[in-house]
């Protein structure tokens, strides 16, 4: 009996000067974080959707849920045979038109030599009229002749133009389907991880169809809550540490990139000190783009974590929270 008191004497003993550590400790961590906002967050990024911009049959999806994918590489391919059919289409159309040019140009040559020689008749008949030696109707239907000739003249240069404009129209009408044809494979606008597939092989899309959703991992950020007391004292630039549940050794280094401009949870009416104390506002912390490509394996979107931000600018940052990335 003695020997069990004297154990668990010791036992308590012990809890009591471990649970006196721990308020000496969370005292001390207090102290530390005078200058500083804590709140919990959740790590998200940047959100890409993928989607068709032709109408049309979905091929194929070649990627799956979950895998990294690099800027330009090909994620799924759409059906295009109607637009393929305009592009030929289109094409032909300015080889049609090319020839009608063609055609114009030939048809001013011959007019312009035309009016040459008509107007050199006038000129010659005229004289010859003024001399007295030839009659006035004679000279009156030359005069119509050259008009004629050179209304002519003036109908092939109109076509010319036309044809110009036409071929003009046709060629951006080709380049527009050309462009559109181009969209058949759906490409990685950046590197990026593949979030959701939201189209399958088979399935008929309109014009617009989400196929993929991406997260950009080098855009990430933490979305977090702090009370108007806090949020009104940060500045964007503002120095942010974040430390993840999943892995809690590792500090983040980050920065403040977006303070709401309103409050998220607002009471009713907002009359007292305490009911403001209430408001709470969404600030977005940044991870430094470089790094967090370095890091994405362990910056993962959906992981919770604590982010630790300076409100004061003079405040120190405590050893603990010197940022400490993965080797």
């Amino acid at each position: 009996m003695r020997l069990r008191a004297i154990i668990l004497g010791v036992v308590v003993l012990a809890g009591l000067s471990g649970a006196g550590y721990a308020i000496w400790r969370d005292h001390k961590l207090n102290a530390s974080l005078e200058g500083f906002a804590r709140a919990n967050g959740r790590v998200e990024a940047t959100q890409i959707v993928i989607a068709s911009k032709l109408p049309g049959e979905l091929l194929e999806v070649l990627v799956r849920e979950g895998a990294d994918v690099t800027a330009g590489q090909v994620l799924a391919r759409v059906e295009s045979d109607e637009i393929e059919a305009q592009v030929r289409g289109a094409m032909s159309e300015v080889e049609r038109l090319q020839q009608a040019r063609a055609q114009a140009l030939a048809d001013r040559e011959r007019l312009a030599a035309q009016v040459t020689y008509e107007r050199n008749e006038l000129n010659r008949i005229r004289q010859i009229y003024n001399k007295g030696f030839a009659p006035k109707d004679k000279l009156e239907a030359q005069e119509t002749a050259y008009s004629s000739s050179t209304a002519g003249l003036r109908a092939a240069q109109a076509a010319i133009e036309a044809a110009d404009a036409a071929i003009q129209t046709a060629r951006a009408e080709t380049d527009r389907l050309s462009s559109l044809l181009r969209h058949r494979e759906l490409m990685a606008p950046r590197d990026a991880r593949v979030q959701y597939r939201l189209a399958e092989p088979g399935e008929i899309l309109a014009s617009g169809g989400r196929v993929l959703t991406l997260l950009d991992l080098d855009d990430a950020y933490m979305t977090v809550f702090l009370p108007a007391a806090g949020a009104g004292r940060l500045a964007i630039g503002g120095e942010a540490r974040l430390i993840m549940d999943a892995a809690p050794e590792y500090v983040f280094p980050a920065k403040v990139s977006f303070v709401a401009a309103e409050a998220q949870f607002t009471p009713k009416s907002v009359e007292t000190d305490s009911e403001r104390e209430k408001l709470m506002f969404r600030v977005k912390l940044t991870v430094d783009p470089e790094i967090a490509h370095r890091f994405r394996a362990q910056i993962k979107p959906g992981l919770r974590g604590v982010a630790y931000v300076r409100v004061a600018a003079d405040a120190a940052w405590p050893p603990d929270l010197a940022p400490k990335l993965p080797q």
